[in-house]
């Protein structure tokens, strides 16, 4: 495969690097786990890309070296670590417009100009081999300031005084907040913190954040915090008490349940149809329920009972939309779902 080649590649300009008096063709062969050949293709791959690499015949022996005046320097990245600096760009993409990418983008750029040309050309051939496409994800070109501003109040633990745009009901409100973290999660940036207007510990969508002012006013992050103990029962970013949730997967979509890693509390169950059973401990949110919808007739809830109601609910609201001539009443439709799975439970 390409990447096994470019990662063995990367092995074979180290041990020439390393090596003032050369290496036998029979001691890269072996340290690459390869037979001769394939050095041979190494090789020429690398002088193609413009490493001055040189042979000389010493007691009947050919042994392969890089000119005395080409230094590549201590690189102290392994094969993989390339691998991931070659890529390492695509997924800044998400973050695009931010300071985190720029501020990385600039880390790596300095990274790069320090390995010498050579080195960066080989990156570039790497990066046309690797690429990572991010998913769907928010946009925060328009947000640069907002974070500047709240990266300086983590650090220096100060207030923050925004006007906060409330997605259930797209109210615009000031509100003051201690801001103990900022979360990537899902394809967004959320802050997370203690507000003033409610008292509690509460989680704020970056984007929604129309202004934001520093202030004065010092707080202290407290002791009692606990960012993984707050997140843990989170499906998505809205943090609830955890709860059992239970769901059925038909064969058709047992595998790529199987693969994944949806939430750190999982557990799959195999059935004997081929369906699989996916065993959370979350809080039982829109997120979630959203999530299981995505799946159709795929998924079945069963347990807790009301997500398994509500599940129910919001399909035959959007099965009435599918009804030609009929304006279907969506409450009527909801109650009928929840009557149809009670009576399929019992």
């Amino acid at each position: 495969m390409r990447g096994d080649q470019l990662a063995r590649q990367w092995q074979l300009i180290q041990r020439l690097a390393r090596s003032r008096a050369g290496v036998g063709l029979d001691d890269l062969a072996d340290d690459l786990g390869v037979v001769r050949r394939t050095v041979y293709r190494d090789l020429d791959a690398l002088m193609y890309a413009g490493f001055p690499v040189v042979s000389e015949k010493r007691d009947g022996r050919v042994y392969y070296r890089f000119l005395e005046s080409f230094g590549l320097g201590d690189v102290p990245f392994t094969p993989d670590e390339v691998l991931a600096l070659a890529f390492s760009e695509d997924l800044l993409r998400v973050l695009e417009g931010t300071v985190f990418h720029d501020s990385i983008a600039s880390a790596l750029h300095k990274i790069r100009a320090g390995l010498g040309p050579e080195i960066e050309k080989f990156l570039d051939q790497l990066g046309e081999s690797f690429r990572v496409l991010p998913g769907p994800h928010k946009r925060y070109a328009d947000q640069r300031e907002t974070i500047e501003r709240l990266n300086d109040a983590l650090l220096r633990h100060r207030t923050v005084e925004m006007r906060y745009r409330t997605g259930s009901t797209g109210k615009v409100a000031t509100r003051r907040l201690d801001p103990y973290r900022l979360w990537y999660r899902s394809g967004g940036l959320y802050v997370i913190g203690h507000d003033h207007r409610s008292g509690e510990v509460r989680t704020f969508a970056v984007e929604r954040i129309r202004t934001a002012e520093v202030t004065d006013a010092a707080f202290e992050v407290p002791e009692s915090f606990d960012f993984e103990a707050y997140t843990e029962g989170a499906f998505g970013v809205v943090a609830e008490p955890a709860r059992p949730v239970r769901i059925r997967f038909s064969k058709e979509r047992a595998l790529q349940v199987a693969e994944r890693t949806w939430h750190p509390s999982q557990r799959t169950a195999p059935g004997p149809d081929g369906s699989l059973e996916l065993c959370l401990e979350v809080g039982s949110t829109t997120e979630l329920r959203d999530w299981i919808l995505s799946f159709g007739a795929a998924a079945e809830v069963l347990e807790p009972e009301e997500l398994r109601d509500e599940v129910a609910a919001e399909i035959a609201r959007a099965l009435s939309n599918y009804r030609p001539g009929q304006e279907a009443d969506p409450r009527g439709s909801a109650d009928d779902a929840k009557d149809s799975a009670k009576r399929n439970r019992s």
